[in-house]
């Protein structure tokens, strides 16, 4: 994302044209590219350490649990965007991964397993609800103008369809 910030910033034109438009089919693409295209340094940077962090808290589970949810989270998160969002509307940013991964974490805590894991998952997801919860509600239910709430409330639905997803696929047989 940073590397492609950086080239958007000194080259010709501008990449945020390949992100996801709504109702627009040629734009599909924007589904897989959007979430690494940002508007400005600003937004980007805004994005940058909670996916940071977000992101470790997935991929602490493992590669394939990580690429797992980002697709998930991406395929989730664009879709609604595109449905839900008026006609012709351009999205970009990291938010619907950040969204995603928010939403994964906190439900995780629902997952069977021991329960020294559950309680380490409650531990996590009470440490991630004081530090984001409040940005994350006021990112669906108060978005400010040009901020897509679609994104981040797909996203985070995206999230937490993994995290129920995983939790039956953990489940005793």
């Amino acid at each position: 994302m940073w590397t492609i910030q950086f080239a958007d910033a000194v080259l010709p034109g501008s990449f945020t044209g390949w992100g996801l438009r709504s109702w627009d089919l040629g734009s599909l693409q924007g589904i897989v590219l959007g979430p690494l295209l940002h508007v400005s340094w600003a937004h980007l940077i805004g994005n940058s350490a909670p996916l940071l962090v977000l992101g470790c808290l997935v991929a602490v589970e493992g590669a394939r649990r990580f690429w797992a949810v980002t697709a998930v989270v991406a395929l989730v998160g664009g879709a609604g965007t595109w449905l839900v969002n008026a006609p012709g509307t351009l999205t970009v940013g990291a938010s619907v991964l950040v969204f995603g991964y928010f939403g994964y974490v906190v439900l995780r805590v629902i997952a069977p397993g021991r329960i020294a894991h559950r309680l380490a998952y409650a531990a996590i997801a009470v440490i991630v609800v004081v530090l984001y919860g409040a940005t994350m509600l006021t990112g669906i239910l108060g978005a400010a103008a040009g901020v897509s709430w679609q994104a981040h409330l797909f996203g985070a639905i995206g999230g937490g369809l993994m995290a129920f997803s995983f939790r039956r696929r953990d489940s005793p047989a």
